[in-house]
């Protein structure tokens, strides 16, 4: 992995364009290719980034001063990323006006990230009764690989549209947030979207409920005690 906390600018540019001034981000470039710009503040989230498979140029004043392309950059530029996406027309271009600090580290193989017993539990019993999201659903796979990390579940509906299942035991806002960035990266899979998304949980808090349905994502409760088959709710008074 290799850090660039770094004076630059940033443009999105393909099927949709997004534009960020001139600011100190960190630049974060992932052995697997991913290119991740970070700021100092919300959380997990980047404020835009490039998955894999995309391929990272770096270009130094000297390769693009005295060119036409370089006629419409700032004087002041000392590098120029481009980062293009190898499936689409989308390019992620970072103008790079001072570098003020850098670190490269190789942090070897990852063993992934190890649920709490619910959690996992919740995941294995959702996948096993995968129509517990709706009449003519189906698995497609459990911790479906992203290059953000694994999606829970992903299914497919009656009609065949994809569906991204984040579950937790407590749903929060941070849960509600993890899903929509894999509904983001999904969405730009030309062979999975559209995907919806299914937050389920034992218990939603109420401002994650709301945050949820204003993004459109579908939320779900689970009865962990049925799902195992311990507790028969036909028996219940209330």
């Amino acid at each position: 992995m290799r850090l660039v906390i770094a004076d630059c600018s940033v443009d999105y540019v393909g099927r949709l364009k997004a534009h960020l001034p001139r600011a100190t981000r960190l630049l974060m470039i992932k052995n697997d290719g991913s290119v991740l710009i970070h700021s100092d503040g919300g959380s997990y989230k980047p404020l835009n980034w490039m998955s894999p498979p995309c391929r990272l140029h770096i270009a130094p004043r000297e390769e693009f001063e005295g060119t036409t392309a370089g006629e419409d950059l700032d004087s002041d530029i000392s590098e120029l990323w481009t980062v293009q996406a190898a499936k689409s027309d989308d390019r992620l271009v970072i103008r790079v006006f001072e570098k003020q600090g850098e670190l490269s580290q190789d942090l070897g193989i990852d063993p992934g990230l190890i649920k709490d017993g619910v959690e996992a539990d919740l995941q294995r019993l959702l996948a096993e009764q995968i129509e517990l999201l709706g009449s003519g659903y189906r698995l497609v796979r459990r911790e479906y690989p992203t290059a953000i990390g694994p999606v829970d579940i992903l299914a497919k509906d009656a009609s065949g549209i994809s569906v991204a299942v984040e579950l937790k035991r407590v749903g929060d806002i941070d849960g509600v947030e993890q899903l929509t960035r894999y509904l983001e990266l999904l969405n730009r899979d030309p062979l999975l979207a559209p995907v919806q998304g299914v937050f389920a949980a034992q218990r939603i808090k109420p401002q994650a409920r709301t945050l949820a349905e204003d993004r459109g994502i579908r939320c779900l409760a689970l009865d962990y005690d049925a799902m195992r088959g311990v507790d028969d709710s036909d028996s219940r008074l209330f």
